[in-house]
């Protein structure tokens, strides 16, 4: 007998609070976690007349049977997470059902707030995005914290099932926008056993399966993941970037009024959207610019035809070496043009290699709003908004290009400047969004390099 049959056998959450002398939001937590604390068996049994082989769930022999088919879901789970070593974190499905089951490099984020930005993050294409939050969904979603048109995670690991939404802003439930955006998740997961897994192991291939017949076939489902390539060698840019330019005047969000507008813009930039979430087009609109968003394959010709003041490199997804055969190219021809540049994120990666300094993997990656690094340039720390799995490597940056920003987790480069070339980039999202804003300066940054003339 489960916990909900239990409940309702009682007469329901309030009937149940009131018999065992706690609050529904106990109740509520009981249904979550699928266990009543052994201390309330004796006014249960006393109330329902249950024996203590159903409190306890002792195996039957049906149960018995169940547990010997090795592709058995255990009770109440509806849904599994199955990794390439075989490893399965069962847990209760939401979003669409699976029929073709996403699979993706399992990584965790931070974050305590923003989920809804950061599943939107083009940056996260080809990635499954457990939270270390336990609390994901409970502010619902809403048509104005979006980052792009579509979800680009393949899929979410959280720890609690998803609530109904408290909050003012609150347009739809997580449950319903995931099932408008053929999303799957999957609940009821030990975030912080896979989240310790993924720390010290680096981020496994990883399945998730939630079938609509309740029918699992694992051994297929971590064939699945021993399959899948890896981000490593993998062009993500070119699914998420857009397909054609457009011009973008929306500025930042402010309470009451929403989204600003700008009217008399200073400067002209083009950005180069390798996945650009929208907050960093509406800060560099903030800041002054007029802005032109082209594709991440357009050329040197093709970006300078809209003869900018300087040029963007956008946030993305996947391998710098592989978006790089065609970025590398469009970008050491807007240098020899001498056009200032700033990067971030998989923007910051590409300037590095168009340098001619080199990338790696790491073996866990930077995820979330919490990442401290600290601006050499003043010796100031910032804490940034952070979503990638490579890096530049500082021991191979050619001479006259210098390290600007470092991490204060592990030491990796965080931002280089090439002052001769007049470019500089950061490895984080200064934009933030969601995360904190000590990093908007660098937009202002910009700004300076484009009005100071070329010595």
């Amino acid at each position: 007998m489960t916990v909900d049959d239990i409940i309702d056998r009682i007469g329901g959450p309030d009937a149940t609070a009131n018999l065992l002398g706690v609050g529904t939001e106990a109740v509520r937590k009981w249904r979550q976690t699928r266990v009543i604390p052994a201390r309330h068996w004796p006014a249960i049994i006393a109330a329902t007349g249950l024996s203590l082989d159903a409190l306890t769930g002792r195996p039957t022999t049906e149960t018995r049977s169940a547990m010997q088919d090795p592709d058995a879901a255990p009770e109440g789970a509806t849904a599994a997470l199955v990794l390439a070593d075989g490893s399965v974190f069962w847990g209760r499905g939401f979003g669409v059902h699976t029929t073709a089951c996403p699979v993706g490099e399992v990584c965790f984020n931070t974050g305590l707030t923003g989920y809804q930005e950061t599943l939107t993050d083009p940056s996260y294409a080809g990635q499954i995005i457990t939270f270390t939050f336990p609390h994901i969904g409970n502010v619902g979603v809403n048509p104005e914290d979006i980052e792009a048109t579509s979800i680009a995670a393949r899929g979410l690991v959280v720890k609690q099932d998803v609530t109904e939404p408290s909050n003012w802003r609150s347009a739809q439930h997580l449950h319903a926008w995931l099932l408008a955006q053929g999303k799957t998740g999957i609940a009821g997961i030990d975030t912080r056993a896979l989240t310790a897994r993924i720390r010290d192991g680096g981020a496994p291939t990883g399945v998730i399966a939630y079938p609509a017949d309740g029918a699992f076939d694992l051994a297929a489902l971590t064939a699945q993941a021993v399959a899948w390539p890896g981000l490593e060698g993998m062009d993500l840019a070119k699914e998420v970037s857009c397909t054609q330019s457009y011009g973008w005047d929306e500025a930042e969000w402010a309470w009451p009024t929403g989204f600003a507008h700008q009217t008399a813009p200073i400067h002209h930039v083009v950005a180069v959207d390798y996945g650009a979430k929208r907050n960093i087009l509406r800060c560099l609109a903030a800041a002054g610019f007029r802005v032109t968003v082209v594709p991440a394959t357009a050329t040197a010709a093709e970006i300078l035809q809209h003869q900018p003041d300087g040029v963007f490199l956008s946030n993305g997804p996947g391998d710098p070496g592989a978006t790089g055969v065609y970025a590398v190219p469009a970008i050491q021809g807007v240098l020899a043009a001498g056009k200032p540049i700033f990067g971030i994120c998989l923007g910051h990666q590409l300037l590095a290699l168009a340098l001619g300094a080199k990338t790696y993997k790491l073996a866990r990656g930077h995820r979330g709003a919490n990442q401290p690094v600290q601006d050499l340039t003043t010796g100031k720390v910032e804490i940034t908004s952070q979503n990638h799995g490579f890096a530049v490597d500082v021991t191979s940056l050619p001479d006259g290009v210098s390290v600007t920003h470092t991490s204060l987790f592990d030491g990796s480069n965080e931002g280089i400047a090439c002052p001769a070339k007049r470019c500089f980039s950061v490895q984080y999202h200064p934009e933030a969004s969601p995360g904190p804003s000590d990093s908007h300066y660098l937009f202002r940054r910009f700004v300076d390099l484009i009005e100071r003339q070329p010595a």
